[in-house]
């Protein structure tokens, strides 16, 4: 006999079910009429003869029901095998993806590591090059500092008339790394300027107000370290199948759902779709807003989000309720001084700084600043940060003295930090350019770089920002029309940044 599939037995198994449910009842009617026939029996010889019949349908009903018995418990055996099947099909769908994503981590390993060692020999073969720099720069010093000199003063004048150039030095380090978190606009040129976000601040800004799940977790890393690295053709691939397996199992109105919707937008906000990734924050919002409420802070999150996209589209005016409602949700959930309420009103005020509402740009930065030295002291880098921010608003309404009274703090704050208590014999890098710009007409040549040489360690404090506060403030000496003072500042910025630039090159290789 040909061998019978699982689904055939159990076809079968149906079909005689029903056949001995039909018997039984057939069985149950006949004895039930012997039962009557015995009972008006007159004779004992009928009498036996009756018992006898009713005896041999009992047992054979008895082996109906153990027939029936049996075939139930093979139907519900084969339902859980249907069950254990299923769920064997989907573990192997799940290690097929697995052993997909092993296989891109491989190449990625090996990618790396030919790196890795491309980079150690650029690193031995640099490190010549700079020793024979060095030299040569030893020679030919002072002809390079009068061209340098002259080419950087004719440079200024031509780009004096542009405000961004002076307000907002090209120093996307500061404003990725600091004011653009969680979504934050770190000056003007940032809004335009697109790159891949760096891993810590691309997590931040899906994280906020929401914990990632531990099913997406391992998902999520590994989309976040694509991103960063401009790896869009394997980060978004990734999320779409991510966000189609959720939907399978979860259905579309699901908070993890929403969550990936928001990791796939920022993904292609960093590519410059723009559209695209507005129709999936939209779509998010609506999500989280229907599960988790209007007013929870994943819903803040997406929100402001959202503003930031509108933002970088120069859509201010579409931007700026979108902000407020983040803040109002914010200030709500959180308290009105809880730090995240100020990064979201620094967002705020950068959006209404593009409008050119001045106004509510200083409220909005000096509340800020109030709760970042209330709740995390004046230390924190984010009062720096503010601070510079709200310098650069001062700057574009000409309000050159209130600007410099920012800059100055903030500088004064890092040397104090690093040199301790300020005195006649240790004095803040403004001073030492003030009084430079001073003593400029009274001694042949200014104080050498070495007097103010050890500033670079102040700068790292808080660095870049301190290392921008330098340039901003230089700019603005050189619109006073205070050439040595500012060029004391942007030497001292500029030798800080080189000399951070190398200790990152050499952690790296």
């Amino acid at each position: 006999m040909t061998a019978l599939t699982q689904e055939e037995v159990a076809t079968h198994t149906r079909t005689v079910v029903q056949g001995l449910e039909a018997l039984r009842n057939e069985h149950n009617s006949i004895l039930s009429g012997i039962s009557s026939t015995l009972s008006s029996a007159h004779h004992p010889p009928d009498s036996n003869v009756i018992a006898e019949k009713a005896g041999i349908l009992q047992r054979s009903l008895d082996q109906i029901e153990l027939g029936l018995s049996e075939a139930q418990i093979m139907l519900a055996l084969a339902s859980h095998l249907q069950t254990v099947e299923a769920e064997k099909q989907k573990l192997r769908a799940q290690v097929r993806r697995l052993c997909q994503e092993n296989a891109w981590l491989r190449d990625e390993l090996a990618s790396t590591q030919q790196k890795l060692q491309a980079s150690e020999q650029h690193v031995a073969q640099l490190e010549e090059d700079k020793k024979h720099l060095e030299f040569m720069s030893t020679i030919k010093k002072y002809d390079a500092d009068v061209q340098d000199s002259e080419s950087s003063m004719e440079e200024k004048k031509d780009k004096s008339d542009d405000p961004v150039v002076d307000l907002f030095p090209d120093d996307d380090a500061d404003d990725r790394a600091g004011l653009k978190r969680s979504g934050d606009f770190g000056s003007q040129a940032s809004l335009a300027a697109m790159s891949p976000t760096p891993p810590s601040q691309f997590a931040q800004q899906v994280n906020a107000g929401y914990e990632i799940p531990a099913r997406l977790r391992t998902l999520h890393n590994l989309v976040i370290q694509y991103a960063s690295q401009g790896r869009y053709e394997v980060a978004v691939p990734l999320c779409k199948q991510a966000l189609e397996d959720l939907e399978k199992t979860s259905g579309h109105d699901h908070p993890d759902v929403a969550t990936m919707l928001n990791i796939l937008a920022l993904v292609y906000r960093d590519q410059n779709k723009y559209k695209e990734a507005a129709n999936l924050l939209n779509d998010a919002l609506a999500i989280r807003e229907k599960t988790l409420g209007e007013n929870h802070p994943a819903v803040a999150a997406t929100l402001n989000n959202l503003a930031v996209l509108y933002g970088k589209r120069g859509k201010y005016k579409e931007a700026e309720p979108l902000c407020k409602r983040a803040l109002e949700i914010r200030e709500k959930v959180l308290g009105r001084d809880h730090p995240d309420v100020a990064k979201q009103l620094n967002n705020l005020a950068l959006l209404c700084q593009n409008q050119g509402k001045y106004e509510e740009v200083e409220r909005y930065y000096q509340r800020a600043l109030e709760i970042y030295e209330t709740k995390l002291g004046p230390d924190d880098p984010n009062v720096a940060k503010t601070k510079n921010n709200l310098a650069s608003a001062y700057l574009k309404q000409g309000k050159y003295k209130e600007a410099e009274i920012l800059y100055k703090q903030v500088l004064t704050r890092a040397h104090e930090r690093e040199f301790g208590a300020i005195d006649g014999d240790n004095k803040p890098i403004w001073q030492v350019a003030e009084e430079r710009e001073e003593n400029k007409n009274k001694v042949k040549d200014s104080a050498p770089y070495g007097e103010y040489g050890g500033w670079h360690k102040a700068a790292k404090v808080d660095s870049p920002t301190v290392t921008t506060t330098l340039k901003n403030l230089g700019a603005l000496y050189r619109r006073q029309g205070k050439y040595e003072a500012a060029e004391t500042l942007e030497d001292c910025a500029i030798r800080s940044r080189k000399e951070n630039e190398t200790g990152k090159f050499s952690v790296r290789s």
